[in-house]
């Protein structure tokens, strides 16, 4: 009886061992397959707010505010853009001075944890850059997708889709560039957006079943009198893309993939994710066995919609080496496996989805030469 009982009790220590374990994954993996829209991914630590005086934000120094470029500082119930570091103005050694372009909502106060983002903007085009719009409601799978619609004179449609910890405000940094080439654009928000149906399971896909609605947003285009169509993405926003341009009955009508960070390892994306939310080590590999649960994803890194083989028309990548959430490497793979169609631009000290953040002129003079030829 003692040897029976001794038995019963270590097999209820192995299954509650296992079921914390199952557990544990199932938490970790949310920082992939939940991200909150309304602040930035887990990936850098939050600055504080020394001072901000005119036309300066003082910040605490790290990695993240010497970045070059213009982002969005975000947190709780305040958003501002801040510009490059000011390295003349005076500074304690621990903190940084970048140009403060504006502060959009609330006030940044003195001790305020705060986050860069690359959503520089928030509201609507008209609000903020004085773009005419229309607020359209795209018919998806799921219910009605809301989407912003900036007219323009060309037959050829541009269509936008954010990603990972951002919303439709993010592909607005993009928006005068495009209205200065005559391009008509559809800005998207999809399911789980604000506005769009929840997902049936709750979760994200990481790009497998959001594509649907991009596939919606293209037929929207068509019936709206596009003759074809460029799709931009951003994050898994770009895989979204892929998914599109290789299953989409309307895949004709398809000109060109402007894909910025694309998530093509979706296996280092989650336990990128989940290592920067705090997950140790050792559960990382439950975070991905979760996620490949609840989502049903497959495969590794250009695998299906992927495969280099099925690619039929002209692609941009813009990534870049320092971005630690979607891996550059399989951006490189794709660009060497398909220099016919496929053009990558290289982003230095640029994070996830922030190209357009770090160097702006380049990246527009990148997206110019790209597009030119597909209008």
């Amino acid at each position: 009886m003692r040897l029976r009982s001794a038995a019963a009790a270590a097999a209820t220590t192995v299954l509650g061992a296992g079921a914390a374990a199952v557990a544990a994954g199932r938490y970790a993996c949310d920082a992939a397959l939940k991200p909150a829209r309304t602040r930035p991914l887990p990936a850098d630590p939050p600055l504080t707010v020394h001072a901000a005086d005119g036309d300066r934000v003082t910040l605490t120094r790290s990695l993240a505010s010497v970045r070059p470029g213009t982002y969005g500082l975000t947190g709780g119930e305040s958003h501002a853009v801040v510009g490059p570091v000011v390295d003349s103005a005076p500074h304690p050694p621990d903190c940084v001075v970048r140009r403060l372009e504006g502060v959009t909502h609330g006030a940044l106060k003195q001790g305020a944890r705060l986050y860069l983002t690359p959503q520089v903007h928030i509201g609507n085009p008209r609000d903020a850059l004085g773009l005419d719009h229309a607020d359209v409601d795209v018919p998806g799978e799921l219910g009605p997708l809301p989407a912003w619609f900036v007219p323009g004179a060309r037959d050829t449609w541009v269509i936008t889709v954010h990603g990972l910890g951002t919303t439709r405000e993010h592909p607005m940094v993009a928006l005068p560039f495009l209205h200065q080439q005559g391009v008509p654009v559809l800005d998207l928000a999809y399911r789980g957006d604000l506005g769009a149906p929840r997902p049936p399971d709750g979760i994200g896909h990481l790009g497998d079943t959001e594509w649907r609605d991009l596939d919606a947003a293209i037929r929207y285009a068509v019936r709206y009198g596009a003759e074809t169509v460029v799709l931009y993405g951003w994050s898994t926003g770009a895989t979204m893309a892929l998914h599109a341009a290789a299953r989409s009955a309307l895949r004709t009508r398809i000109k060109g993939l402007v894909l910025d960070s694309p998530v093509l390892d979706w296996r280092a994306t989650v336990r990128a994710l989940a290592s920067a939310d705090g997950t140790p080590g050792l559960l990382l590999p439950l975070a991905v066995r979760a996620a490949q649960g609840r989502t049903g994803l497959d495969g590794g890194p250009l695998t299906g919609s992927f495969d280099p083989a099925r690619m039929t028309v002209p692609t941009l990548i813009l990534h870049g080496p320092d971005d630690g959430i979607a891996p550059w490497g399989p951006s490189q793979e794709l660009a060497d496996a398909r220099p016919d169609l496929v053009t990558l631009h290289t982003v230095d000290h640029a994070p996830h989805a922030s190209m357009w953040n770090a160097d702006q002129e380049g990246y527009e003079e990148t997206l110019r030469r790209f597009l030119t030829p597909l209008m």
